[in-house]
């Protein structure tokens, strides 16, 4: 006679270095694009540099860059993170970083010439286009790395404390800063499709009449 046995589900273990090296990196990928575009931000309202259309471009890559890694930060709070996850949010920011490469390529090649002073100022001697290229090389070769090593980090339980509450704060920063791009393009560009090519005034103010 046979005696039947409940087999009970494998506990989840818990994050070691690894895992929370990987979600703190995720953290830290997420505030560093939103810091960039902040920076960008910066330069437009300090300076009154008016962004042209590629470098709104430019910056939505970044953004999605961004939304990628918070992916990885957003289910980090449900407290386990699989490499499917992993996989969704690092590919997400990985098309985006190409993306976003071959936009700020694209407008370096445009300003290459002898002569050409370039599109904007400069900061610390090169175009925010020039800067933005190299980041985004940078981040496309720290992906492939993370990703790599995303099966050694998949399925540990993450800590609710402080891992949580960090979290929330860096969807609260990327959510924040993408809600101000947005009405920064509008003002930009008002109650038109495009863009200008180089931009002169914020077009909204215009068109409603205020200036």
């Amino acid at each position: 006679m046979t005696t039947a046995q409940t087999v009970s589900p494998a506990e989840p273990r818990p994050a070691g270095l690894p895992a929370q090296a990987q979600f703190w990196f995720a953290c830290f990928f997420a505030v560093g694009w939103t810091a960039v575009v902040c920076g960008g931000l910066s330069v437009q309202f300090g300076a009154w540099d008016y962004p042209c259309p590629l470098c709104m471009v430019q910056r939505m890559f970044m953004l999605l860059a961004a939304i990628g890694a918070g992916y990885v930060v957003r289910q980090g709070m449900r407290g386990t993170i699989t490499g499917r996850d992993y996989m969704t949010g690092w590919g997400m920011a990985l098309v985006a970083c190409v993306a976003g490469g071959f936009a700020s390529w694209r407008q370096t090649m445009l300003h290459i010439l002898p002569g050409d002073k370039g599109y904007g100022s400069p900061v610390l001697g090169l175009h925010l286009y020039v800067w933005a290229w190299v980041l985004f090389m940078a981040s496309v070769l720290a992906i492939g790395i993370v990703m790599a090593f995303a099966h050694l980090t998949a399925g540990p339980t993450v800590p609710a404390s402080p891992h949580r509450t960090a979290a929330m704060l860096v969807l609260a920063f990327v959510a924040l800063v993408i809600a101000v791009n947005l009405v920064a393009v509008f003002c930009l560009e008002g109650f038109h499709w495009f863009l200008p090519d180089d931009p002169r005034r914020y077009q909204l103010f215009y068109d409603l009449g205020i200036l």
